[in-house]
């Protein structure tokens, strides 16, 4: 049994959902940033950490994608075209939206204008999201890794007061956040 680390409302969420989307059984520890527990975890203190088999694992996508490639699921295979595909889809995201989102959320006081930058941004990234989706998910005709990011990344957009969504991206989240696993995962 899986055991993660971390309260449900951070990116420890992606983690769950993923765990719940793949069936697997897990426990959780619903520690917060820098607390004794996720510093027993995690040197930095930051959260989500996993612990499979007495290895620790740290960084949501890290995380996930350990999760994806280990349950065959949720993922293209390892060293073909379509997993570079999807691994440059996750790190554009990483880049372009979950950073975003941090720079914002961490020093929107410290540094006069950026939140406003921030929030262009955010909408322009989210401009070429809606762009890409061309299918029911990001990759696709099925749900991998990056479609878990993205609706995390723009739920949270939501509750910080960023840019709203066009329709499409509105459809394509409602959709996500449709699924069992999401809310299973939102009420362990």
């Amino acid at each position: 049994m899986y055991i993660v680390i971390g309260a449900t409302r951070t990116r420890t969420l992606r983690v769950m959902w993923l765990l719940e989307e793949l069936g697997e059984t897990y426990d959780q520890d619903p520690a917060a940033p820098n607390s004794d527990s996720a510093l027993k975890y995690n040197v930095l203190g930051k959260i989500p950490a996993l612990v499979d088999n007495g290895h620790t694992l740290t960084d949501s996508v890290a995380i996930m994608t350990y999760l994806a490639d280990k349950h065959g699921r949720f993922t293209a295979p390892a060293g073909t075209p379509q997993r570079a595909l999807q691994d440059a889809m996750t790190l554009w995201l990483i880049d372009e939206v979950d950073a975003t989102l941090w720079t914002s959320t961490r020093h929107k006081d410290a540094v006069p204008g950026l939140e406003a930058r921030m929030h262009d941004h955010y909408a322009e990234s989210m401009q070429i999201l809606s762009n890409r989706l061309q299918s029911e998910f990001l990759m696709g005709d099925e749900m991998t890794v990056p479609d878990i990011l993205a609706a995390h990344c723009m739920g949270w957009g939501a509750s910080a007061g960023f840019p709203p969504l066009d329709d499409k991206l509105q459809d394509y989240l409602k959709r996500m956040r449709a699924r069992p696993a999401f809310h299973a995962a939102l009420k362990h």
